[in-house]
């Protein structure tokens, strides 16, 4: 792309406990910026939650349950009077909203504005009322958008299946290097003996697998006495019940709380094993690719989301979804094969290079020439929702 793009980007989801879209949308808006181009995201925050200078807070958010998740978005007339100001500001080429069929900011967006517009799908559900509900109504709209991307083939195929239309798949992006470069943690590092074991993601929300990791502890332990298990991330229910569950084995569960992008990444450079228990809802598994990029192994359910991730079980190790027994069974195999473990990392740190966010954003680049050469002309407020709206005013 010849000149550098006018940008603006919409985020679903507050910045206050950021989770993977917006560490996505976040990663995104510095990748094109790192190429010329200028670049505005407007996303849900407090006034007091510290944001990059390329973002503009919408307002405070609500928590809202969303495919077995905790969400917080934000909705409603203020909402809306704060894109109209972010949109005639930032005077964009092509606006990129993420999720517009989740009732937050990229939906207001969506029904807002006009001209180049791209979309991104995050979503994976089986089977979801509130899309099927919301499809009337969002309908109209999204016949505004000019080209769509999934971040995966199980996104890809909920827009299908709920919304209509299709999208290419544009996986999310990874800055590969940042990982494989990490130094290694002395706390954290294991050995043969002691090999350690690292977990992360929401303790509150049983999809994460929290319950299951716990359940193969025993059976682990019994085969390497010194084994650590590491669990990053928030959430003092999850934390209790796991310790309630773990009992006279809880010595042998280090919880770490929250932990920085950097900690994050020394974590994975310097444990055995990195473990993604997750039980359903997963679009795509980016810590799996962080985990890969740090040469880790890693040790996944088998969802279909995290099959192709792991290229089919070749990138990593796969065990029966839900199971804690295999899950186990496979931990004790991998930390007793270090020659499986070596070629699993070989081949995972060839394939971690697709999802580098240098090749990412290419692709994204791609879509938006598409969008530009399909809807011509800037991005604007749409005539129609001025006149609805002046009518209302009456």
């Amino acid at each position: 792309m010849s000149r550098g793009l006018r940008v603006g980007i919409v985020c679903p989801y507050s910045f206050d406990v950021p989770g993977g879209v917006q560490f996505h949308v976040r990663d995104l808006a510095e990748a094109l910026m790192a190429r010329g181009h200028t670049v505005s995201v407007l996303a849900p925050a407090d006034d007091d939650t510290p944001v990059p200078d390329y973002m503009t807070t919408a307002g405070r958010s609500i928590a809202v349950r969303y495919n077995g998740a905790v969400a917080r978005m934000t909705f409603g007339p203020l909402s809306a009077a704060r894109v109209r100001r972010w949109l005639a500001a930032g005077d964009f080429d092509i606006l990129h909203l993420h999720e517009p069929v989740t009732p937050s900011l990229g939906m207001l967006a969506l029904w807002i504005a006009q001209g180049p517009i791209v979309a991104t799908f995050h979503t994976a559900l089986l089977r979801s009322r509130a899309l099927q509900v919301a499809h009337p109504v969002v309908r109209p709209s999204l016949e505004k958008i000019a080209a769509r991307i999934a971040v995966s083939e199980d996104a890809r195929r909920t827009l299908v299946e709920h919304a209509g239309g299709d999208a290419v798949v544009i996986p999310n992006g990874v800055y590969v290097d940042q990982f494989a470069r990490a130094e290694r943690d002395p706390r954290w590092t294991g050995t043969p003996d002691a090999p350690t074991i690292a977990f992360l993601g929401r303790l509150d929300e049983s999809r994460k697998g929290l319950p299951v990791l716990i359940g193969a502890v025993a059976t682990v332990l019994d085969a390497y006495p010194g084994a650590r298990f590491l669990v990053a991330g928030r959430g003092e229910t999850g934390e209790s019940q796991a310790r309630a569950a773990l009992g006279e084995r809880a010595a042998a569960v280090e919880f770490l709380g929250g932990i920085s992008d950097e900690d994050k990444a020394r974590l994975l450079r310097s444990v055995d094993v990195y473990v993604g228990p997750q039980t359903g809802g997963e679009s795509f598994g980016i810590v799996l690719v962080e985990a890969m990029s740090a040469g880790t192994t890693v040790v996944a359910s088998d969802l279909g989301a995290f099959r192709r991730v792991l290229d089919e079980g070749t990138a990593g190790v796969l065990f029966r979804t839900g199971d804690p027994q295999d899950l186990a069974r496979t931990l004790v195999r991998v930390l007793g094969d270090p020659e499986e473990c070596a070629r699993v990392r070989a081949h995972a740190a060839d394939v971690v290079r697709r999802y580098d966010w240098s090749s990412v954003t290419e692709q994204v680049l791609t879509v938006y020439e598409l969008a530009l050469a399909a809807a011509p002309g800037p991005v604007a407020e749409d005539p129609s929702t001025t006149r609805r709206r002046l009518r209302g005013a009456r």
